[in-house]
């Protein structure tokens, strides 16, 4: 049966087109995503991986997986792999991530859907409390220009 799905929705004061660079500007995903960035074509089929300053340097795969769905400024939808240098058998635990951005009124309505969790997956209780994090580091990022200081 898997784990419960995790969602959670923000309203970030701005256009969709400002909330979706984050995901294709490598400046502003660097920002948001602690130094790293996003690679991927956005092709549906496609990979894509997080990479960045990590545990195996600045080559870090944090994390991977295949692009679902790709309709640009409204969701984006992928499967979700903690990369290699966390799990030895990091390709065992697939997830998957979709993002909806809704107009309402001037603002935009983020929803974040992470479902179709293994049982016992072992990422969990870590991401419980790491998606609220992403979510206001994104909120603050596009609302302000600046990231959250987190403390890391």
């Amino acid at each position: 049966m898997g784990l419960k799905e995790l969602k959670y929705t923000i309203y970030v004061d701005a256009k969709p087109e400002q909330v979706w660079r984050i995901y294709t500007d490598a400046e502003a995903t660097r920002a948001i995503f602690f130094g790293s960035e996003l690679r991927s074509t956005f092709e549906v089929g496609a990979p894509y991986e997080y990479v960045g300053p990590g545990v195996d340097g600045g080559e870090t795969v944090h994390v991977y997986g295949e692009v679902l769905a790709y309709e640009p400024y409204r969701f984006l939808s992928f499967t979700e792999h903690a990369g290699p240098s966390y799990r030895e058998d990091h390709a065992k635990w697939k997830t998957r991530v979709s993002m909806t951005l809704e107009t309402v009124g001037n603002t935009t309505k983020v929803t974040i859907v992470n479902d179709e969790w293994p049982d016992d997956h072992p990422s969990y209780a870590s991401t419980q409390e790491s998606w609220p994090m992403m979510l206001s580091n994104i909120k603050s990022y596009v609302e302000t220009g600046k990231a959250l200081d987190f403390g890391w």
